[in-house]
Order: structure tokens, then C-alpha cells, then sequence
């Protein structure tokens, strides 16, 4: 786990990816979890999940939490990720997957009326903003 810090109103993180630094809603996500004292595994190449789209991909998860819950941090909800998440979902069903948007009230696109929470209701998806809920992080799975 990396060391989080308070930057003025901010939480920032000394943790970086490969290429480049987290989102700013991947460090809140970070130090959430860090405060709530919250086991988790942020991008384990180790954690990667197969799925076919004809060919065979690999999808990260942004996090995993000891208890087998995957949150994946969304600013930007597009649409090939959108369809990436619909055939994991088709393909492992097993999986516990859940997002936390920036602003769940946003569009699909400028043309749609649907946003990323109705796309989450549609599909079977729990979704939370800004911070993973109290209950998802004390919930017990059977996928752990």
C-alpha cells in the first residue's frame, strides 16, 4: 500500500502507474480505503481478467478489495470500455464488479439521454460517486 497525504483540501498519493501518475478520483478512491484501514490491490498485473471480444483481451481492474469486490474508477465513461464491461460481465459472471464515477448524472454522449447510472441500472451494475460506500466495504462475498 502506498503512502497517502493531505495537500491543502486535496489527498494525493506518492503511488504511481506505469506511465504516468493515478486519476484524481483513483487517489480519493486510494486514500479512502487507506483511512478505513480497507485491504486492497490497486492494478496487480496478477489480477488481470481474460475476456473475448473475438480475440482475447486482458482487463485490469483498478482495485481489488479483500473481499473480492472490483471498483474501477471512471471519469470518462466510454463507450468501448462500456462494452468491455458488458462481455466481462457476460463472461464472468462470478465476478463482483462496480464503478465509482465522477458524476454518475453524466451522459453517454452529448446526443443521449441515458447516463452512467441509468447504463449501471440497465445492466446490473452497483455504482456509487466519488467514494466507495460504507456497506460495499464491510460486505461479505463469497468470491474473496
Amino acid at each position: 500500500m502506498g503512502r497517502i497525504f493531505k495537500r491543502g483540501r486535496h489527498w494525493s498519493s506518492n503511488i504511481k502507474r506505469e506511465g504516468g501518475k493515478r486519476s484524481g478520483l483513483e487517489v480519493q478512491v486510494a486514500s479512502q480505503l487507506v483511512v478505513a484501514k480497507v485491504e486492497y490491490k490497486y492494478e496487480t498485473e496478477n489480477e488481470r481478467i481474460p475476456y473475448t471480444d473475438p480475440k482475447t483481451h486482458t482487463y485490469l481492474p483498478d482495485f481489488r478489495l479483500a473481499n473480492g469486490i472490483y471498483v474501477e474508477c471512471k471519469g470518462w465513461f466510454k463507450a468501448e470500455d462500456r462494452k468491455k464491461h458488458l462481455l466481462i460481465k457476460y463472461q464472468h459472471p462470478e465476478l463482483d464488479i462496480r464503478f465509482i464515477f465522477s458524476n454518475p448524472n453524466s451522459r453517454l454522449s452529448k446526443k443521449s439521454k441515458t447516463t452512467y447510472a441509468d447504463w449501471c441500472v440497465k445492466n446490473g451494475f452497483k455504482f456509487a460517486k466519488g467514494i466507495i460506500p460504507t456497506e460495499w466495504l464491510n460486505a461479505k462475498t463469497t468470491h474473496a
